[in-house]
């Protein structure tokens, strides 16, 4: 039996969000289709993808490797049926700001993959906060930026997201949660919390916390998402952050888990921003519709 693409991208789907309804509702096809096609595909790799918990669909080790497979094999699919989309002679210098999390967690692949389409772009660069970045944009020191849009509110700037990284709890391997049929906040803040601070990462994180009648207990704050990896791998407390940001082990070796969240938790959206009412250049057009494309994005 062959693996065919609408078992990859099913696949996919589940392993992002997490649960098979919420998958079929994104693809817009029954939940029937994708478990069917999920059962399938385990069947023919021969090991299974999914432990089935009441809170969800969660990645087995094998189902993690494969999915890293299968975000290769849709680029490079995705590649093939592009070839001609955007002219490869696109010359010129492109400025592109980003933030912390996208600079070191989203934009090295894509960055290497544009510059691989676009020998002749020279794409600079530049880390930043977001509040720098709207303000190189509006001064059009910026061409473009990739950050968190859901962090932007100022009107004089366009948005585009590209990405939506589900938030989820992130545990110590055997840790209690994991056998528990539901996780909301209200048991998540009876837990010690490292609160990550970068990409205003806390005040996102109060914000959803805000509508409950509860609060994080707060050990630690820390800009640093590895000291956030190692502290929950080790059994110092928890964490609620995005797949984007996601690893399995620790730089120690310990395993990280996921456990979807039962309350409303906002997804982190990652997309584009330029200054409105400005006419884009034809690096800037090229930029733009590279991710249109690599995301499956209808072309506005």
């Amino acid at each position: 039996m062959t693996i065919s693409l609408r078992q990859i991208r099913y696949f996919v789907a589940t392993a992002e969000l997490g649960q098979i309804s919420q998958a079929a509702v994104d693809l817009s096809i029954s939940q029937s289709a994708v478990t069917t096609a999920i059962k399938e595909l385990e069947r023919t790799v021969g090991v299974g993808l999914f432990l089935r918990t009441p809170h969800g669909m969660d990645l087995t080790p094998a189902g993690r490797q494969f999915l890293s497979h299968a975000y290769e094999i849709l680029k490079k699919v995705d590649e093939a049926v592009h070839l001609n989309a955007v002219s490869s002679e696109i010359e010129g210098t492109l400025t592109v700001a980003a933030t912390y999390t996208v600079i070191g967690y989203f934009l090295p692949l894509h960055i290497e993959r544009l510059r691989r389409l676009f020998p002749k772009l020279d794409i600079q660069l530049f880390e930043l906060n977001r509040e720098s970045i709207e303000e190189g944009l509006l001064s059009n020191r910026y061409d473009m930026s990739v950050l968190l849009t859901s962090n932007i509110l100022n009107p004089a700037l366009v948005t585009e997201k590209v990405l939506s990284s589900t938030r989820r709890l992130w545990l110590p391997a055997q840790h209690p949660l994991l056998q528990a049929e539901t996780v909301g906040l209200k048991e998540i803040a009876e837990e010690p919390y490292i609160m990550l601070t970068v990409d205003e990462a806390a005040h996102s994180a109060l914000k959803y916390w805000s509508t409950t009648p509860y609060q994080p207990r707060v050990i630690l704050r820390t800009s640093s998402v590895e000291a956030v990896r190692s502290l929950v791998a080790n059994g110092q407390g928890v964490a609620i952050l995005s797949d984007m940001v996601h690893r399995p082990w620790s730089l120690e070796g310990r395993r990280i888990e996921t456990v979807n969240i039962s309350d409303a938790v906002p997804a982190m959206d990652v997309g584009l921003a330029w200054r409105r009412n400005m006419e884009l250049s034809p690096p800037m057009l090229a930029f733009r519709s590279y991710f249109q494309q690599a995301f499956h994005l209808p072309e506005r």
